[in-house]
């Protein structure tokens, strides 16, 4: 039996949003963190009797934070999730947006909506939040466009866009999965000539979206001195000036995300992994020292010794370290950072730079910096969002690369097959603050999968096309 609803409907009660839930808002607001999960379909839902809006409904019945509203106070400038009486997703249905119809044959319409997804502007005047709040997961079916290809033209692109104040990785995840599974069951039910609709098993997420995560960080792991808090601002200050940045584009006009995908073949993946495993060390020390060495290989002049410090930020599911703890089912933002810097001069080992950033975050992780630092790094990042000018060419950069602990692993190829899934991609917009690039990586079906996201025009799609190519080349290279 497939994953499917909670067999209690549990309702969240009304509750302001801890810090970083509201911190997210405000940056959401800037940009950044608006969550897509897009799926490439072989044919379009239809609008009269579509199976996906009744599986859609029994996901929300599931989890009390997706039936929650986003609800902002302008006196107190804050945020808070309201419970309404009839929560529902709507399911709209477009024909192709001229990104897709006009899109150049480089980029798939699947990425041409997802681009025109992360730029949505439904959260980023919350003055303009009707009163009973906002809607905080948004569903759309595009048709593909118009062609002689009958099998193109039946196609169509499936599109689920969160605020990530109730969203990380880890939610966007589980609910591509569990989504996955109920429509497979339907599909089962249809071949066999049986209603669906079934309760499935129970998800066991009960306290979904209670309270935030400051408030379930184990006692003692935060603790630290006005004094302490004081230093490691100053330090931070400090260290972000002296980072170096990717050469800007241009740093005056609007800004919105795009996106460039690194693909690996299943034998490669495979290298890299186990290269990794012998080193005793995770995929992303490897993804930070292919974007360190790419990106300083972009800078070097005849001097082949040129010294550069770049950022890192490397993103932790708390989960599992939480008191208590929650299942991947406990949807929500439970995410934290920790910040490295490190000196590239060119002549660097591809494995032991991998290995120095895994193992300079690893110790930081050891130390608890994922929670006694989350309010300094929270309060740094509210200020360059108020203060861009705090950043160089007011870019809102804080590091070069942003990555995450742990890869997804999926291998819901056959299931994927069954239901006519050919494509997704799943990731989050980054140009208000933050990174150069977000790397969101997957390990699908053994084949790495990265949805690269940047600022562009801060950023060129050329640029970016360039820096991606080489850090490919780079982990390639090195599995020889």
């Amino acid at each position: 039996m497939t994953a499917g609803t909670n067999n209690k409907s549990e309702t969240m009660a009304p509750r302001a949003l801890g810090n970083t839930e509201q911190n997210w808002c405000r940056a959401v607001s800037s940009g950044t963190g608006i969550t897509v999960l897009a799926l490439q379909m072989d044919k379009s839902p239809s609008p009269e009797n579509s199976d996906l809006d009744k599986i859609l409904d029994r996901v929300q019945k599931s989890h009390p934070l997706l039936r929650s509203k986003l609800h902002y106070n302008p006196t107190t400038k804050s945020f808070s999730f309201l419970a309404p009486t009839t929560p529902k997703i709507h399911l709209e249905f477009h024909d192709a947006p001229p990104v897709i119809t006009n899109h150049s044959p480089e980029i798939s319409p699947l990425h041409s909506v997802l681009e025109h997804e992360m730029n949505s502007t439904n959260w980023s005047e919350p003055s303009s939040f009707p009163t009973d709040g906002a809607e905080v997961i948004l569903a759309t079916v595009y048709k593909a466009p118009p062609s002689d290809d009958v099998a193109a033209a039946a196609k169509s692109v499936v599109v689920l866009r969160f605020h990530t104040s109730v969203c990380d990785r880890t939610t966007a995840v589980a609910l591509l999965r569990e989504l996955m599974e109920l429509v497979a069951e339907e599909t089962t039910a249809a071949e066999d000539g049986v209603g669906g609709g079934g309760i499935g098993k129970v998800i066991k997420n009960e306290g979904e979206g209670k309270t935030g995560i400051e408030n379930m960080i184990p006692n003692g792991m935060a603790k630290k001195t006005i004094w302490g808090h004081g230093r490691d601002m100053l330090g931070y200050s400090v260290s972000s000036l002296r980072l170096t940045n990717l050469t800007f584009n241009n740093s005056k006009r609007p800004r919105v995300s795009h996106l460039v995908r690194l693909q690996i073949t299943k034998h490669h993946t495979a290298l890299i992994l186990a290269g990794c495993k012998f080193r005793g060390i995770k995929l992303c020390g490897a993804l930070s020292a292919a974007a360190l060495i790419a990106a300083h290989s972009t800078k070097l002049t005849s001097d082949h010794k040129l010294k550069k410090k770049y950022g890192v930020v490397t993103l932790i599911d708390c989960r599992s370290l939480l008191e208590p703890p929650l299942s991947v089912h406990h949807f929500g933002f439970y995410h934290s950072a920790i910040l490295n810097t490190h000196t590239v001069n060119g002549t660097e080992n591809f494995w032991d730079l991998a290995k120095a950033c895994y193992t300079e975050f690893a110790s930081y992780k050891e130390s608890n910096k994922h929670f006694s630092d989350m309010a300094d790094l929270n309060f740094l990042m509210s200020k360059a969002m108020e203060n861009p000018s705090l950043t160089p060419s007011s870019s809102l950069r804080t590091s070069l690369v942003t990555v995450f602990e742990e890869p997804v692993i999926d291998n819901s190829g056959e299931i994927r097959k069954k239901i006519g899934v050919e494509d997704y991609v799943g990731c989050a917009s980054t140009h208000g603050v933050g990174p150069s690039i977000a790397m969101f990586d997957t390990v699908r079906d053994g084949e790495l999968d990265c949805a690269c996201v940047y600022p562009s025009p801060l950023h060129s799609r050329e640029q970016m096309n360039d820096l991606v190519d080489r850090m490919k080349r780079i982990l390639i290279d090195e599995t020889y």
